[in-house]
């Protein structure tokens, strides 16, 4: 494992930032992800769980990150210990030095000594910012270690947890506002992204199949410098586009069919998130060109309409709404007054999803969308996708029949900053005239 001095001074910051908004008596237990099995003994590529990135850095599965304000080690963690035989098949640990070394716990021991220890560590604690009713045998091991110290905690007048907060009352809120260094990641996740899509767009022509374009988006991701994939990509040809979440990605791509991509990388730990739809023989018929203009009109305006301190969250769900229900009187997919139509919620006969979500370190990123009992009002430093679309499925006989299997989504990704809005992905073409220019 490898952490930049930048990294590193990052997640010391943010450390201290938790320990300053714990109160006396706090503390937060965080556990590693697991290293899930593929199949037989055959593993996954392992990825951390994006809170124990955030606060050290630390990659490797079977590790606990604990941080008390005002302990005599506030920053402990126990990791899988150094082991030579092991590190042949696995990998080089860090083991507890490392931790302690290069990645700045104030203590740190096998993750074996977590029994034994992590009730002493937790006396004197009444309120533990822990996840509990995630991982059973997590729970056991927690409320085990609380059961072992209680008397000896009760004899020494003091207390153990008896409330459980979620860590992401308080660790997501300061993960929805971007730090400059976090913004720096997601531009390169975008600019890097938009190369693939772009590479993608090159390659499209009838007789290429879904999976060509899914191993070309990979190869650029990694042959850029990111990691892959933030998420399994979504290569979708013809009627496969109206599958919101379609990753079998098999077939071959038809002349007079659209492609939709849904592809983003990840990038030091942050990925990006955007969506392209083209023809796949360059150009658009024109009932094709008559729906992806409203979609593409839809997208622009919400972006346009997003801007701090005043819009909430919500507001750019029903300016998409309105904006595509009154498209879709005007190209004959519904029928009706606009405003019964989105009262009566007819619209989701064909936009079924939000227009967006936020974005960091996972795709659909933490954060609450709520505050005072609202929609969240919109802040500089917020990253998340704006996507509206239209999906006509094929055997639907209530659509006029030129719009029948198109599937059509439009994603970028947008920054709030002081003055309005940054569109993280505006390198990637989207207009008709310019994605004709490039498929062609």
């Amino acid at each position: 494992m490898s952490l930049s001095d930048a990294d590193r001074l990052s997640c010391a910051r943010r450390r201290a930032a938790v320990l300053e908004r714990m109160g006396e008596g706090e503390a937060m237990l965080l556990f590693a992800a697991h290293h899930p099995i593929r199949n037989g003994d055959a593993e996954y590529r392992f990825r951390q769980l994006s809170d124990v990135l955030y606060l050290c850095g630390w990659e490797d599965p079977d590790a606990v990150v604990l941080l008390r304000p005002g302990a005599e080690h506030p920053f402990t963690m126990f990791v899988q210990p150094k082991d030579p035989e092991r590190e042949i098949w696995t990998g080089i640990r860090a083991g507890p030095d490392g931790a302690r070394e290069r990645f700045g716990a104030d203590a740190a021991y096998p993750i074996a000594e977590l029994g034994e220890r992590l009730g002493d560590l937790l006396v004197g604690v009444h309120t533990l910012h822990y996840a509990a009713g995630r991982d059973a045998e997590q729970d056991r091991r927690v409320l085990q270690a609380v059961s072992g110290v209680r008397r000896k905690a009760r004899d020494a007048f003091k207390v153990v947890p008896d409330a459980f907060i979620d860590p992401g009352r308080l660790l997501h809120e300061m993960r929805l506002v971007k730090e400059p260094g976090e913004l720096r990641n997601l531009r390169e996740a975008a600019r890097i992204t938009s190369e693939a899509h772009i590479a993608a767009m090159k390659l499209a022509a009838p007789g290429v199949h879904e999976y060509e374009l899914e191993a070309l988006i990979d190869y650029t991701f990694r042959k850029q410098g990111g990691f892959g994939p933030g998420y399994t990509s979504i290569v979708g040809g013809g009627a496969n586009a109206c599958i919101l979440h379609y990753i079998t990605n098999r077939e071959a791509l038809r002349d007079g069919d659209l492609c939709l991509v849904d592809a983003g990388c990840e990038y030091a730990w942050y990925t990006a998130d955007v969506t392209r739809t083209w023809p796949v023989n360059g150009r658009f018929t024109p009932a094709q060109k008559e729906l992806y203009q409203l979609v593409l009109d839809t997208e622009v305006a919400v972006i346009e309409a997003a801007r701090p301190g005043e819009v909430r969250f919500m507001d750019l769900h029903d300016l998409a709404i309105r904006k595509l229900t009154e498209g879709m009187v005007g190209l004959g997919l519904l029928e009706g007054a606009v405003d019964k139509l989105i009262e009566e919620k007819t619209y989701r006969r064909y936009y079924m999803h939000g227009t967006g979500h936020w974005l960091g370190m996972e795709v659909h990123d933490v954060g609450s969308y709520v505050g005072g009992g609202a929609s969240r009002v919109l802040q500089p430093g917020m990253v998340f996708t704006v996507e509206p679309g239209l999906y006509i499925a094929p055997d639907d006989e209530r659509a006029p029949k030129r719009f029948r299997g198109l599937g059509i989504r439009v994603e970028d990704d947008v920054l709030i900053t002081e003055e309005g809005r940054e569109v993280l992905t505006a390198a990637c073409p989207k207009t008709v005239e310019d994605l004709e220019a490039v498929c062609s």
